[in-house]
């Protein structure tokens, strides 16, 4: 009888992103690796700065060995469901402190303009007083 595959959704795997409970998605698999963080040879920032996407290109990328490969075995949980979107759905939301934050980056945005806007406006009162008296 052919051993059935829990299915999950990238959403699903995106929730799981802390030190105490962190799946990663590679080549289509979902791999809980909550035991293994505090093992890997890179540090457990490297695996948590992954999750909630696929990982595939940045494991691949880094050259893991055969030994490491067969270790992943362990850790499988399942696979990514093919028919849910790779990309988790933006949740748009007007609660106040996403209302704060945007407040706060206009406010740095005008601080950033209003410091080059003031040299401007010295250096053309300050142009024009020296032409004034030539």
């Amino acid at each position: 009888m052919p051993t059935i595959t829990k299915l999950y959704t990238m959403k699903e795997a995106a929730q799981h992103n802390t030190h105490s409970d962190c799946w990663v998605v590679i080549d289509g698999k979902v791999y809980d690796v909550t035991d293994y963080l505090d093992k890997h040879p890179g540090g457990d920032d490297i695996i948590l700065a992954y999750t909630g996407i696929d990982a595939t290109d940045e494991f691949e990328d880094t050259g893991h060995s055969k030994s490491a490969r067969e270790m992943m075995k362990d850790y499988c949980i399942g696979e990514l469901d093919p028919s849910s979107p790779i990309l988790p759905e933006l949740e748009i939301s007007k609660d106040k402190q996403s209302t704060v934050a945007t407040n706060k980056l206009m406010d740095k945005a005008l601080q950033y303009w209003a410091v080059p806007a003031a040299i401007i406006g010295i250096s053309v009162v300050a142009g024009l007083l020296y032409l004034r008296k030539k």
